[in-house]
């Protein structure tokens, strides 16, 4: 028994016409989609929750291995704990802060792409819409400056861990294990700064610090860390995006507003010239 095919492109045209009008209804909305806007719209958020989930654990982390090990009397480590409590309130703002700018500046994007103007034709651009867009460049310049800053916060502990991490690998190198010099390797983090200079004991050496190294909480503290700092790598990549885009959309607003005074103008000298001609047409028919 012989069975007829039918060639893609023939099945194509068997469908009914509402099927291919939603076909070019999806196509004509995926070519509004500002794409760039919306990578940096997922980097900005991955970069944060990076940052604020992964800073907010390492925190509490390195509250506890102070507590623990470095100062055992709570009065000298008070402030810090405040502070430390302090930052992980600011890391909840943040959070809710760049959740709620990074949809703004997407819609942003929507609504300023040239796609959108190639969807619902054109636009009127006004003073206002380019004043935000404006405004939203220099907000995204002073956001991405103090993200620079985070950044290079960010890798304060970082370094720290990683010298208390690399001081643990000399101890337990070959060259230096089973020597009595081991318990002259200590590491003292009041010379940081985050602990007063009279916290007890301040200073861990030898085996003590190899314990230190090998708990739970110095290791997830110390790539937590790592991981907290590359989000905040990440965001200052995500708003520098943003600000290419920002300063590319308020350019090309300030270009619509120029062609959109540009059209009006000639359409009021195409007016002025028709009304002209009409006038012209009725006195030469009134004299004949």
């Amino acid at each position: 028994m012989n069975v007829q095919t039918w060639p893609a492109w023939e099945k194509l045209t068997q469908l009914p016409t509402w099927h291919l009008s939603c076909f070019e209804c999806c196509i004509k909305c995926l070519g509004g989609v500002p794409y760039a806007s919306l990578v940096a719209t997922i980097l900005c958020f991955s970069g944060v929750a990076l940052f604020c989930g992964c800073g907010h654990v390492a925190l509490a982390g390195t509250v506890a291995i102070l507590e623990q090990h470095f100062s055992t009397n709570t009065s000298d480590h008070a402030l810090l704990s405040e502070v430390i409590q302090l930052m992980q309130y600011v890391i909840y703002g943040i959070a809710s802060f760049f959740f709620l700018y990074g949809i703004i500046l997407l819609a942003e994007g929507f609504y300023t792409t040239s796609a959108v103007k190639e969807l619902h034709g054109e636009f009127k651009t006004t003073a206002c819409g380019r004043c935000i867009s404006g405004m939203f460049v220099f907000l995204t310049y002073v956001l991405g400056v103090a993200w620079l800053g985070v950044f290079g916060f960010s890798a304060v502990p970082v370094f720290m861990f990683y010298n208390i991490w690399s001081t643990c690998e000399v101890i337990k190198s070959p060259q230096t294990n089973g020597t009595t010099g081991v318990e002259q390797i200590c590491v003292d983090v009041r010379q940081y700064g985050i602990i007063p200079w009279n916290a007890f004991p301040g200073k861990i050496c030898g085996s003590a610090l190899e314990n230190i190294c090998n708990t739970t909480e110095f290791y997830m503290s110390y790539h937590l860390f790592i991981v907290a700092c590359a989000g905040a790598g990440a965001t200052v990549i995500a708003l520098i995006h943003f600000l290419m885009i920002l300063s590319s959309n308020w350019a090309y607003l300030k270009d619509a507003s120029k062609m959109q005074a540009y059209h009006d103008i000639k359409a009021k000298e195409e007016q002025e010239l028709q009304d002209i001609q009409s006038r012209s047409k009725e006195q030469l028919n009134s004299y004949t």
